[in-house]
């Protein structure tokens, strides 16, 4: 399975894939997805079979410390140093058969000219990202601390130098 970039037309396989992995507190609207796509620092990826959406990474251009708040836009700056990954869901039916390796592999590919990969871990992923390479990255300012508060306990902030 290929991934490909993410369009608008995905979007209700998207909201599928959300409600079969995640608690009402982490469902993202459309709306917010189709005003994220429209972003100039968008790279958001899909795989798809069928028409059927199976598993997709929602990811932009931003800056390494610098947190989406949950239900927040893609805010593309200036001069992006960070592949930030917003989020990444396979749907449960189509686990085991690599689709969140082959969606991270062609996440690295994007991240050229950047110098880290940045994402919240919540929902006890730490460890998988841990795996993937990321470490905690503590945040400082009081801003970027109360978008992370946004997840809910246990969310944490973490990042990874790219080589």
């Amino acid at each position: 399975m290929t991934p490909r970039p993410l369009v608008v037309a995905d979007l209700p396989g998207l909201l599928a894939v959300q409600r079969a992995c995640y608690g009402d507190g982490f469902i993202e609207s459309a709306e917010v997805y189709a005003r994220r796509l429209a972003s100039a620092a968008n790279c958001s990826l899909v795989i798809a079979q069928d028409g059927q959406v199976l598993a997709y990474a929602a990811a932009y251009h931003s800056l390494l410390g610098k947190v989406t708040p949950l239900h927040g836009d893609f805010e593309p700056p200036p001069a992006p140093d960070t592949l930030y990954l917003h989020d990444m869901a396979v749907h449960p039916a189509h686990a085991g058969r690599g689709l969140a390796r082959a969606l991270l592999a062609a996440l690295r590919a994007s991240a050229r000219g950047l110098r880290h990969r940045a994402l919240v871990s919540v929902q006890g992923s730490q460890a998988y990202w841990q795996r993937q390479g990321y470490a905690i990255h503590l945040l400082l300012d009081p801003r970027q601390q109360q978008r992370l508060a946004g997840y809910g306990k246990g969310a944490v902030y973490m990042a990874q130098s790219i080589q």
